[in-house]
């Protein structure tokens, strides 16, 4: 069994769910669907997303809906998104219930692209079947957590196939020596120039970078520590997808929703990827 997956949770009070989240672990509810009504099962299509853009995605907090290809439906989609996102927060309460209050700037995604098509027409650097952590390009994140709750909703009975890789310090000291020097110089340039929205922290820059050094090397892709999980319809998994590597393999249909979690809410804030990263390199990162 992966170090990094914690399988068949059937009730909240099973796992002291944050302990493990913060350890890098993968959360599995065998059980934990979010039920379509006939109407929305309607939706499954990837024709409704914009051919720019991957998924459909939605900013409760400020009602942005985005990546829609047919506005008849928007109004639909919106409807789903927001009752998803209403349970995401339900979920929140019952499992991790110390970071209710701290969870902030929610988004959450409507996927119904199959993987293999997305993989078709993207580069290297946007293909998720290669084992990665999340960073964003133009969003730094100054060590803030990136919490993921994920659902299978293909109404076919597909598997959603994912890898999981080795625990982040053992990840990071493998990749750290590879990463390309910070420059801040250039992460003010970066700024300037609408690039990024604020400046890239050293911490930044070595997230973004080891994203890209593990899924360009195709050793590691192949031979590194890594499992085999498969997640069936009517799942649902939650992980920090900035500490957990993972790669998403196969699987059409799935419900995605986003929260950062400030660095001062964790319970062992030692564990984070920021707190790793300085503790090997001596000094602060942000």
């Amino acid at each position: 069994m992966c170090p990094l997956f914690v399988g068949k949770i059937t009730s909240p009070s099973s796992i002291d769910a944050v302990a493990a989240l913060e350890q890098g672990k993968v959360l599995f509810f065998p059980h934990l669907a979010f039920n379509l009504t006939d109407a929305e099962k309607t939706l499954l299509t990837p024709e409704l997303v914009d051919p720019k853009r991957k998924n459909i995605s939605y900013q409760p907090k400020l009602q942005k809906l985005t990546g829609v290809a047919v506005e008849e439906q928007r109004e639909a989609i919106q409807k789903l998104l927001a009752r998803h996102h209403r349970a995401c927060q339900e979920l929140v309460i019952s499992v991790l219930p110390e970071y209710r209050h701290t969870l902030h700037t929610p988004t959450n995604s409507l996927r119904l692209h199959p993987i293999s098509a997305w993989k078709a027409s993207n580069s290297w650097r946007k293909d998720d079947t290669r084992l990665h952590v999340d960073a964003f390009p133009s969003r730094p994140n100054y060590g803030e957590r990136i919490l993921r709750i994920f659902t299978n909703i293909n109404p076919h009975g597909v598997n959603r196939l994912w890898r999981v890789g080795e625990p982040f310090p053992e990840l990071a000291q493998r990749f750290l020596p590879r990463l390309g020097r910070y420059s801040p110089l250039i992460s003010w340039v970066q700024d300037k120039v609408g690039i990024t929205k604020t400046r890239r922290s050293h911490y930044d820059h070595l997230m973004l970078q080891m994203h890209d050094a593990m899924k360009a090397d195709m050793e590691y892709q192949n031979n590194g520590p890594q499992q085999a999980i498969e997640f069936p319809p009517g799942s649902s998994w939650i992980c920090f997808s900035d500490q957990t590597p993972h790669a998403a393999m196969s699987g059409q249909f799935m419900l995605e929703q986003t929260f950062l979690l400030p660095l001062k809410a964790m319970k062992t804030p030692q564990n984070s990827p920021l707190k790793v990263l300085e503790a090997m390199l001596h000094k602060p990162l942000i």
